[in-house]
């Protein structure tokens, strides 16, 4: 007996039976949701290992000659037709011109071949034009990011016959068909296996002939672009109770493409998610009757729903969300340091209060790191990669770190933010959060049970290995192939458990770190972080096994550990890619020490709940031996970073590139803003002799020569310019309500009549 089979008999065979018995078997919806995707760097970071040079060499995110005038021309031209106030509150949808524009154009084909018809189009171009349409409008932005992520170009151009592909994209390319996508239901929303949404296979007539295809039977809601599709991408369970097919009655989600007039197709009333009016509403099917050619990719894709949906949601997770996530993070970062540099209160401005420094610091991390893990998993997607879990860590990160900028920046306005109107450029995008949240996989599911979850079998070295020998139904066959993969684990766990040491020793200074790269010192902490939760992975799946599952608590920690080491290397990574721009050090050194915060508190969260302690005591000993670190980025560095965004300068532009800032429309706030803020600086010295001579009426400043004539109007201008950013939108009452006229107002008797005090001037209007 050689040593292999001794090994496989005497030791392997016990543990692949104790194994078998705490992992249950993976299902085909698994298997198919983890095939769905390829690892990327995900994958590196379970090594512990990562290879930092392989990540700093990947080319980064550029726009073709092609693109980019897209970028300067079409979309540029988009934006100024948008009327945001006007289509959220009285239009309710995008102008008739605009969808004729967009069509014109082909933004519904930008990731359409040409040889279809289409733009051809990079990942990075598709999500540059989300991203700048987004800062005009969030409806513009989802109008053109659906058909080319979640509708059925993609998934023609991947799994589509030759015959579909002829047909239906050079139709979608130039906007003769207006797609959706047809998932959600009643009934299943993130567990979109319990959809009852049902295809019957059956014979029937069809275009006059006996033929044999699908009854279809539908409820379909939340369909964005559904009220106006003319085809849609259908997901139901199909079901063959004769046998036409031979292959069994109960042959899984499948998907089909059908046209919208189809009979017994019906598009029900819209949709109104959260004052957002981009065209979203409910579609039925009764008894609607197609052949079996309607299936997407023919009979031979007959059960490969599953997959489709997830290659459909990871373009939505890769690059839409983040897309406009993005938008919303640099809008937030333009304009709250903006307003914080022009709102003055008790004669300054209220950037100047270090209560508003911590939150616009953190917007202006947000804005950075948010568009640094944009730019890297783009570089990913146009060298062909298909990160499933990465798309799933930018879904979530991304649409969090949006809502925090939001919030702060609502906080930050105050009563600018929350007043409607024209004038108002936070709220739209505050209103929208909420659905960003919510859609291509819930936030909470997304979180707690995908990151980790699918990362620790998609990504781990031998995870995947091993759970397909547990599954596998030849029992001999499935030791043979768990004895060769379980033991490569071993040696893997050692390794890892020696980097750990090492790493975790030396405080962090010891440790892989790119040999091209600057910042060497927050490199190390990442490589140290990567070898403590390769092991405390490892250690976390040994002990709980197929239970980790319904751990969802910790499952959801050792996600945020996997997703932070993630996002703060496209950090380090966009900072090289930049030039390693000096000015930005004290940005890239807060985001660290911040997101350092976040793995530490991850850490302690697992180490504190692992309920076998034993694993717990040996991570801390390995790994922290002096505690989990809890860096806190200094009140110095918070101040210094928030000032970024109230200074005029490159700095700023390169945070905050290629917004709508109002650009073709006669007025516009954030164009009214950017004045504001331009103006503000330039007089900033003006002010300073004022208030250094105790004056603040601009007219005796120039009486005692303070100021001269033109100095004095510009700061004149310069104020006027502020009270008209400063100001909110009032409307008519009758406008407001019809319930105006039952609120007549009474004039007071002239007996109660009280006097009211005389009002003080404000510094502005004293000048006027």
């Amino acid at each position: 007996m050689g040593f292999h089979n001794f090994r496989r008999d005497r030791l392997s065979k016990a543990i692949y039976g104790w194994a078998s018995s705490i992992m249950p078997p993976i299902s085909q919806t698994e298997r198919e949701a983890i095939d769905a995707g390829t690892v990327w760097w995900d994958g590196e970071l379970f090594t512990g290992n990562p290879d930092w040079d392989e990540f700093l060499s990947m080319p980064p995110a550029r726009l073709s000659p092609e693109e980019q005038a897209f970028m300067d021309g079409p979309v540029r031209e988009l934006c100024g037709m948008v009327d945001d106030w006007k289509l959220n509150w009285h239009d309710r949808d995008l102008p008739s011109e605009v969808w004729d524009y967009m069509r014109k154009n082909k933004f519904f084909g930008m990731i359409i071949p040409k040889e279809f018809g289409g733009l051809g189009f990079s990942n990075t171009a598709h999500s540059e034009v989300v991203r700048t349409l987004s800062s005009a409008s969030v409806v513009a932005g989802v109008t053109v990011m659906v058909p080319n992520s979640l509708g059925p170009g993609e998934l023609l151009m991947h799994f589509g016959t030759d015959e579909q592909r002829q047909y239906w994209l050079p139709r979608l390319a130039d906007g003769r068909e207006i797609p959706c996508f047809g998932l959600t239901s009643p009934a299943a929303g993130s567990d979109a296996a319990a959809m009852t949404d049902t295809g019957i296979v059956e014979y029937g007539t069809f275009e006059g002939k006996k033929v044999l295809g699908i009854r279809l039977n539908f409820h379909k809601r939340y369909i964005t672009l559904g009220p106006v599709a003319t085809v849609m991408g259908l997901a139901f369970q199909m079901r063959d109770p004769d046998n036409h097919l031979g292959c069994g009655e109960d042959l899984g989600i499948t998907v089909a493409l059908l046209p919208t007039d189809t009979p017994g197709v019906s598009h029900g009333e819209r949709h109104i998610p959260q004052f957002t009016f981009f065209q979203n509403g409910p579609l039925y099917g009764k008894d609607v009757f197609v052949p079996l050619d309607r299936i997407l990719g023919g009979e031979k894709q007959i059960g490969q729903g599953w997959t489709m949906l997830m290659t459909a949601l990871a373009a939505g997770r890769s690059i839409s969300l983040p897309s406009q996530s993005a938008a919303s993070a640099a809008v937030c970062a333009r304009a709250t340091g903006a307003y914080a540099r022009v709102r003055t209160q008790f004669n300054m401005p209220i950037g100047m209060f270090e209560g508003i420094q911590g939150p616009l610091a953190d917007i202006a991390a947000n804005a950075y790191l948010i568009d640094a893990a944009r730019r890297a998993t783009l570089a990913a997607l146009d060298n062909g990669h298909k990160p499933s879990v990465i798309s799933a860590i930018m879904k979530y990160h991304a649409t969090e770190r949006m809502r925090r900028s939001i919030e702060h920046a609502m906080d930050i306005h105050g009563g600018k933010a929350i007043i409607d109107g024209p004038r108002n450029y936070l709220g739209s995008a505050y209103r929208s959060v909420p659905i960003g949240i919510t859609v291509e996989g819930a936030n909470i599911l997304t979180r707690n049970l995908m990151i980790f979850g699918q990362g620790a079998i998609r990504s781990h070295p031998y995870m995947l290995d091993e759970l397909l020998a547990l599954s596998d139904e030849d029992k001999k066959t499935g030791l043979d192939k768990f004895d060769k993969a379980f033991w490569k684990h071993v040696g893997h766990a050692l390794k890892t458990a020696g980097r750990a040491f090492v790493r975790g020793w030396s405080g962090g200074h010891i440790g892989p770190a790119p040999s091209r790269g600057a910042l060497g010192r927050h490199w190390k902490r990442l490589s140290r972080y990567s070898a403590a939760f390769a092991l405390l992975s490892d250690l976390s799946l040994l002990t709980l096994g197929g239970s980790l599952k319904r751990r969802e608590l910790l499952s959801a920690r050792l996600g945020d550990i996997l997703a932070e080491l993630y996002l703060l290397a496209c950090v380090l990574k966009r900072f090289e890619d930049d030039g390693r721009p000096q000015e930005d050090r004290p940005l890239v050194d807060f985001i660290m020490e911040q997101g350092e915060g976040r793995i530490g508190k991850a850490f302690r969260g697992v180490l504190d709940n692992l309920p076998a302690r034993w694993a717990a005591v040996l991570v801390r000993l390995v790994a922290f031996p002096g505690g989990v670190p809890d860096p806190v980025a200094s009140d110095r560095l918070t101040i210094e970073v928030a000032n970024m965004l109230m200074k005029p300068g490159a700095q700023r532009e390169r945070l905050t590139p290629d917004l709508y800032l109002g650009e073709g429309h006669a007025e516009h706030p954030l164009k009214d803003l950017e004045e504001a803020f331009r103006l503000v600086n330039e007089v900033a010295p003006l002010e300073k002799k004022m208030r250094e001579a105790k004056i603040s009426d601009v007219a005796q400043a120039r009486e005692v020569g303070i100021l001269s004539a033109g100095e004095a109007d510009r700061v004149l201008t310069a104020r006027q310019t502020i009270d008209r950013v400063v100001a909110v939108d009032s409307f008519p009452m009758d406008e407001v309500s019809p319930l105006a006229s039952q609120h007549q107002r009474k004039k007071p008797e002239k007996k109660t009549a009280r006097r009211a005090s005389p009002r003080k001037k404000s510094v502005s209007e004293a000048a006027e």
